[in-house]
């Protein structure tokens, strides 16, 4: 039997008719659908809900608990007010928790067993571990966290020993001097990753944004060739837009020691600004960039041919900019996060436990696009309205 407290909590204020209350419970509850979803940890109080809309939140078995409680004690009403929840909702927990004290239904303010919880969150771990070997113990559970799965990085280093992983050992320089762009496209960079597939050998040029550490372009080719940065660089201007400055090494492909290379040429014509790394520090970000892109892809996967690598290494590079966590940017966030303006929209979805966002790529009605533009080649203007070329290069007369 229900104590007393409890079942006339579950009934309306006397001073209230039977319609007054069916009324008022559906508006709140209309309200409530009608609102942008916004998922919360915790029970709002009164003070989140004074711009007048009302927002669906999901609770967890323990708020269930302390808005019934506070509701026994105080009335369905009061509870409502402090805690800023529709009495519909109220109501509907404790019919629910009615028909559980007779056994005829789960009860709203019980979970999941502390041994299946565990077992689940295991799996969650070791399946994130499966399909991305390459990623440690932090980075796991930085992904698990985007997910709205808060594990700690030990339990997650303890679940990955247990099933077989061991951690690398690896001699880290100290260093202290640290830069970093203020915007995106502020500061590229551009490096050759070499790999053999099968007996071939391949070259992969990355080029990559300093400030988001977000890939703008790729390329693949059996060498290190000035025609492969061009291309690759031109694509990835008319993408992305056109960055202010680049560094790069002193490659064949980047710099010339006599005369001026082509691809000078080319970001000279653009307007931009060439930087050439005169120690291994200066490109530091791209060559750790390069590191993981061997340990997550290169050592993990087995290509057939050059086409598979080339569609594998696609994926993967979608993959990092999209959904991989970066520690360079708190550990949370993805590099698209940062390159596309997004920071504050998407911590505040995870820190509200709503997880990962269906529609997490980037709409294109919210993308900059670059409608109309006129360009020179040699000396040769170019029009371009959508992305069409209009005017081609020809010859001045």
């Amino acid at each position: 039997m229900q104590a007393p407290e409890v079942v006339s909590a579950l009934q309306p204020l006397a001073s209230e008719t039977p319609a007054t209350v069916a009324s008022r419970d559906n508006v709140q509850a209309k309200n409530a659908l009608g609102a942008k979803p916004v998922l919360s940890d915790r029970p709002p109080t009164a003070a989140d809900g004074k711009s007048g809309s009302r927002v669906a939140k999901l609770y967890t078995p323990s708020q269930k608990a302390q808005v019934l409680e506070y509701a026994a004690a105080h009335g369905v009403t009061v509870a409502a007010e402090k805690f800023d929840i529709s009495r519909f909702s109220i109501y509907d927990w404790q019919r629910k928790l009615a028909k559980a004290a007779k056994g005829e239904g789960p009860s709203p303010t019980s979970g999941p067993a502390p041994a299946d919880i565990e077992a689940q969150r295991d799996h969650e771990i070791l399946a994130q571990w499966h399909k991305h070997p390459g990623l440690g113990p932090s980075q796991i559970a930085n992904q698990l966290r985007r997910d709205s799965i808060k594990v700690a990085v030990h339990t997650v280093r303890r679940v990955m020993e247990d099933a077989g992983y061991r951690p690398p050992k690896v001699k880290r320089e100290p260093h202290d001097e640290r830069y970093e762009a203020v915007r995106p496209n502020h500061l590229w960079y551009l490096d050759f990753v070499q790999r053999y597939i099968n007996r071939t050998s391949t070259f992969t040029l990355i080029l990559i944004d300093d400030h988001s550490r977000f890939v703008t372009g790729h390329g693949v080719d059996d060498a290190e060739r000035a025609d492969t940065v061009i291309q690759t660089f031109e694509l990835a201007v008319a993408r992305h837009g056109r960055p202010e400055r680049v560094m790069n090494d002193k490659g064949s492909a980047f710099w010339s020691w006599r005369g001026i290379s082509r691809f000078t040429e080319l970001i000279t014509e653009m307007g931009i600004d060439q930087v050439v790394a005169e120690h291994k520090e200066w490109n530091g970000k791209v060559e750790v960039f390069n590191a993981n892109l061997h340990k997550e892809l290169f050592d993990v996967h087995r290509f057939y041919d050059l086409a598979d690598m080339r569609r594998r290494l696609a994926a993967h590079l979608h993959w990092y900019n999209h959904s991989r966590t970066h520690h360079a940017l708190g550990g949370l966030l993805v590099p698209a996060d940062r390159f596309y303006g997004r920071v504050e929209e998407v911590l505040a979805r995870i820190e509200a436990g709503a997880g990962r966002d269906a529609k997490d790529l980037l709409d294109l009605r919210d993308r900059c696009l670059e409608l109309f533009k006129v360009t020179s080649r040699a000396g040769v203007p170019e029009v371009w309205l959508l992305g069409q070329r209009l005017l081609p290069g020809t010859s001045s007369t």
